[in-house]
C-alpha cells in the first residue's frame, strides 16, 4: 500500500489525508499542536463561512497570477458543498457566503475528524516535522517522536497568520531544505495602522464607506463595505480585502496611504448637492445639529474638527467654501498606513512558497513524490470562504495525486 503522510493537520491537511485515504492510501497526519483543525474552529467568527458561491479568479492573488484556478477548478464548490453534505453538513446561505446549518465551525471539523478515523488515518499530535529526507523508496521523516518511512509526503503545514492554532510558518523551513524558495510573506486580511493621532477619538465607530489603497500614489485596490474605526486605525471586511495591497507596499518601502470614502453612493457633485439641500432645510440648525441621522456623533465631532467649523455655529452662515471642504473631507478622508498588525492578528498571508516550482497537481518539480496544500503556497483569497476552498483544493488535488490515484 502506498504509505503517505500529511504534515499538518489544518483545513488542507485533513482534506488531503481524507482524500489520500479514500484512494487507497495508507495515510498519517503529523500535527505538532495538541490536536488538529484549531484554525477551522476560528473562521467565520466560529460559524466557518467554508467556501462561496460566487467564484471567480480574481477571488485568488498569486504572483504566479493562473496557477490558483488551475486548482480551483479540480475541486470547485459544488464539490466542496457536495463533498460536506455527505459527511453531514446541510449548508446555509448567506447571500452566496456558505456556512453550516448549525452555524458551529466545530461541526466542520467535527466531520472531518469522523471521516478521518472512519478510514483508519493515523492522527500523530504533538509531533513536529523536523526533516525531510527523500530516498530510493520514498521518504524518511525525522520527528521529535521518532521517524517515519513513507512513499509520498504532503506539506500541509500552513502559513505564519494566526500561530496560536498551528501555523506558525514552520513548514517553510521544511521547504527550503528541499530547495524551495519563498515569495515574501506578509500579513493579510489584517487590520492597518494608520499615523494620524485622533483615532482615538473615533475608536469603536462603524460605518459604511469604501476603502482605496494608494501605494506612491496610485490606487491599488478598491472595496466597499463596512469599516470599523479603531484606536490605531482602520479595520473591518473591506480594509481586509485591501490590506495584501498596503503590506506589500510597506515591505516594498513605499509611501501608503489609504483613501475613505463614507458617502459612496453619492457621485461628488450628488453629495455636494445633498448637504446644500440639507443646510437650505434648516439652516438655523447648529454644525453639531446638522450631522444628527447622518453620521455618528464621533465621526461629525471630527469633520467639523478637521474642518475648523465651529459645532455651536448655524449651518447657514457656512461659505459655499467650507461645505465644498468638508463635503471633500468626508468622501475623500485620506490617512497615512504605517504599518499592517502582526501575523497574530492575520488571517492569512500573502505569499509562501513560489508556486512556479509546484506543477499545477501541486507537485514540486524538485522533489517527485513531495506535494504542497493549503496557505503554504503563495496563494491567498479574499475574504469570505475563499481561504478555505483553497484549503480544500488544494487539499483535495494534492491528497489524489499523492495516493496515485
Amino acid at each position: 500500500m502506498n504509505k503517505v503522510a500529511v504534515i499538518g493537520g489544518g483545513a488542507s491537511g485533513l482534506m488531503a489525508a481524507i482524500t489520500a485515504a479514500r484512494n487507497g492510501a495508507g495515510v498519517c497526519i503529523l500535527e505538532h499542536k495538541d490536536r488538529v483543525g484549531r484554525k477551522i474552529l476560528a473562521t467565520g467568527n466560529g460559524r466557518c463561512n467554508f467556501t462561496n458561491l460566487h467564484q471567480e479568479p480574481i477571488c485568488y492573488h498569486s504572483e504566479n497570477v493562473l496557477f490558483p484556478w488551475k486548482v480551483i477548478e479540480k475541486f470547485n464548490a459544488q464539490q466542496t458543498i457536495a463533498f460536506f453534505l455527505e459527511l453531514g453538513i446541510y449548508s446555509k446561505n448567506r447571500n452566496g457566503y456558505l456556512y453550516p446549518q448549525s452555524d458551529q465551525a466545530s461541526a466542520v471539523l467535527e466531520v472531518l475528524r469522523m471521516e478521518a478515523r472512519r478510514l483508519g488515518i493515523e492522527i500523530h499530535t504533538e509531533t513536529e516535522c523536523r526533516e525531510i529526507i527523500p530516498n530510493k523508496k520514498g521518504f524518511l521523516l525525522q520527528t521529535d517522536h521518532g521517524s517515519f518511512r513513507v512513499q509520498k509526503v504532503i506539506l500541509a503545514a500552513g502559513s505564519k497568520a494566526a500561530p496560536s492554532t498551528g501555523s506558525d510558518g514552520s513548514g517553510y523551513g521544511l521547504a527550503k531544505q528541499l530547495g524551495h524558495r519563498l515569495v515574501p510573506v506578509l500579513p493579510s486580511l489584517v487590520q492597518l495602522k494608520c499615523r494620524e493621532n485622533f483615532y482615538k477619538s473615533i475608536a469603536g465607530v462603524r460605518v459604511g464607506g469604501s476603502v482605496s489603497v494608494y501605494t506612491d500614489g496610485e490606487c491599488q485596490a478598491k472595496d466597499t463595505g463596512e469599516i470599523q474605526l479603531t484606536g490605531y486605525g482602520i479595520s473591518g471586511i473591506p480594509v481586509f480585502q485591501v490590506s495584501r495591497c498596503a503590506a506589500i507596499g510597506l515591505y516594498e518601502k513605499k509611501a501608503v496611504t489609504a483613501v475613505l470614502n463614507f458617502m459612496p453612493d453619492f457621485t461628488e457633485e450628488q453629495f455636494l448637492a445633498f448637504l446644500k439641500k440639507r443646510i437650505a432645510a434648516r439652516p438655523q440648525k447648529t454644525a453639531e445639529e446638522f450631522f444628527v441621522g447622518l453620521f455618528h456623533k464621533k465621526l461629525s465631532a471630527l469633520w467639523l474638527k478637521l474642518a475648523h467649523l465651529d459645532p455651536s455655529a448655524a449651518v447657514g452662515d457656512w461659505t459655499g467654501e467650507e461645505v465644498l471642504a468638508l463635503a471633500r473631507l468626508i468622501q475623500h478622508f485620506s490617512t497615512e498606513i504605517t504599518e499592517t498588525n502582526s501575523f497574530e492578528q492575520a488571517q492569512v498571508c500573502r505569499g509562501g512558497i513560489n508556486t512556479e516550482e509546484i506543477t499545477d497537481n501541486l507537485e514540486s518539480r524538485f522533489v517527485p513524490g513531495l506535494y504542497f496544500a493549503g496557505e503554504i503556497l503563495d496563494v491567498d483569497g479574499l475574504c469570505g470562504g475563499y481561504n478555505l476552498q483553497w484549503a480544500w483544493s488544494s487539499g483535495y488535488v494534492a491528497g489524489k495525486e499523492a495516493a496515485g490515484a
